[in-house]
């Protein structure tokens, strides 16, 4: 490969495949300008991480630049072209608690900013692969329709249920169901994507995230299940579990383990794809399981309230089912369960300031 243009690159997910692609492309460029920090505070930023990659990789080139800025990424585009082989759009503002504080910003960088960087990719490297980080909030609240089982620890979706075996599949509707502010942008930014695949021709993937987590995650009370609840728990701090008596699932994908749908996709691109990509049955936990799994990781007892009040528009069951992209990358097998990377995210706060 010529050239990988990765949006987010100090995030988890685009700080993890430019360590990936600098070891496959002659260069990797990186557009990042901290907007994180911006959203969550200076404990979010995404620096470090930035600057890891840097370290880490001498053919990273980084630029700090908004991707709501046009003229900006007009440059960037212009100066690579055609050899841009692959672009990997992972920079969002990706809370739904905060986007309904910062409507505006919310949609200009979710939606417009996505819509910039179809539009630079149509107009300078058309053959070059696009994959989007989507989310599994562009289900609105749908999944919270399924008939649901309360078991000790967790929700669970009824064993009678097509759902039970596998998970939520790409057919869930995405009309007619609250989503958040910040699901209602990424709807809009993951239709766009598919448009541009089949109008323009271009092979686009489209990937909606469940909770996507790792050692790299610089987590927060809005952002960041995991590494947030982890960091909670090493520094002793107090965390909130909003509703639901705390036995909410999420399924939870690796940031590596992302990646490496990712470059499954690279390898044999299609135009308009939409896959789920969670951690399926495979890698899923509840609020209480999580907790229990970072007190025994961490060997600190948690300090824990509960808030009656769940999260609008907040999921109470998610598991999503994988079956289509592994019917489509049969190679592609996820690597990490929920223990094993709560013991990485343990790690990596003992090596850094967070």
């Amino acid at each position: 490969m010529h050239t990988v243009i990765i949006t987010g690159a100090g995030g988890l997910i685009g700080g993890t495949a430019a360590r990936f692609y600098c070891g496959l492309a002659d260069r990797v460029v990186g557009i990042d300008n901290d907007m994180r920090s911006v959203f969550f505070g200076t404990e979010a930023s995404t620096r470090w991480n930035v600057d890891q990659v840097r370290n880490a990789c001498p053919n990273y080139i980084h630029h700090d630049v908004d991707i709501r800025d046009r003229t900006a990424l007009e440059r960037i585009f212009g100066e690579y072209g055609a050899d841009v082989d692959l672009i990997i759009h992972t920079a969002a503002q990706p809370s739904h608690d905060k986007a309904a504080q910062i409507p505006f910003l919310d949609f200009e960088v979710n939606a417009m900013g996505t819509l910039n960087l179809l539009e630079m990719a149509r107009q300078h490297a058309p053959e070059a692969v696009f994959i989007f980080t989507s989310t599994n909030k562009v289900y609105g609240d749908m999944p919270n329709t399924l008939p649901l089982v309360e078991l000790d620890t967790r929700w669970e979706v009824a064993e009678s249920h097509p759902y039970f075996a596998h998970g939520i599949d790409e057919q869930m509707s995405i009309d007619q169901s609250k989503h958040s502010l910040f699901g209602a942008s990424k709807v809009a930014a993951d239709i766009m994507v598919q448009e541009y695949g089949r109008y323009f021709g271009m092979k686009t993937g489209i990937f909606r995230g469940g909770c996507l987590t790792g050692p790299k995650h610089s987590g927060t009370q809005l952002h960041g299940f995991l590494s947030y609840l982890m960091k909670c728990a090493v520094d002793k701090r107090p965390y909130t579990i909003f509703g639901y008596k705390g036995k909410q699932v999420r399924d939870n994908i690796h940031s590596d383990d992302l990646v490496a749908m990712f470059e499954a996709f690279r390898k044999n691109p299609k135009m308009a794809a939409v896959y789920n990509a969670g951690g399926g049955r495979f890698a899923n936990c509840s609020m209480l399981e999580a907790i229990t799994l970072c007190e025994k990781i961490s060997g600190n007892k948690m300090e824990i309230a509960y808030s009656e009040q769940n999260r609008i528009g907040d999921h109470i069951w998610y598991v999503s089912d994988l079956s289509k992209f592994k019917a489509d990358f049969p190679e592609w097998q996820p690597r990490y369960g929920i223990e094993e990377t709560l013991v990485q995210i343990h790690e990596e706060f003992t090596k850094r300031p967070h």
